[in-house]
């Protein structure tokens, strides 16, 4: 796991600022599993979490509002 990237949207310090290519990597790292695409909308899954992500780049960024969604996940299920 980048440990960075992980501390970043932990921290909320750069919502605005993570590269989708690692905040992916960071989701499959917190063991989220990808379950299907629909365009450019990806469907991930965690076992034991009612909540899924359903992510899509922005340019080559992650979205902010998304980043919080994950940011909120991990407080709340201490990932």
């Amino acid at each position: 796991m980048n440990e960075n990237v992980y501390n970043a949207v932990k921290s909320g310090r750069a919502d605005n600022n993570i590269r989708f290519a690692d905040f992916t990597n960071l989701i499959t790292d917190l063991k989220f599993d990808f379950k299907r695409q629909n365009g450019s909308h990806a469907i991930y899954f965690h076992e034991g979490i009612k909540e899924y992500m359903n992510i899509q780049p922005d340019g080559n960024k992650a979205k902010e509002y998304q980043v919080k969604q994950l940011r909120n996940i991990i407080k709340e299920y201490n990932l």
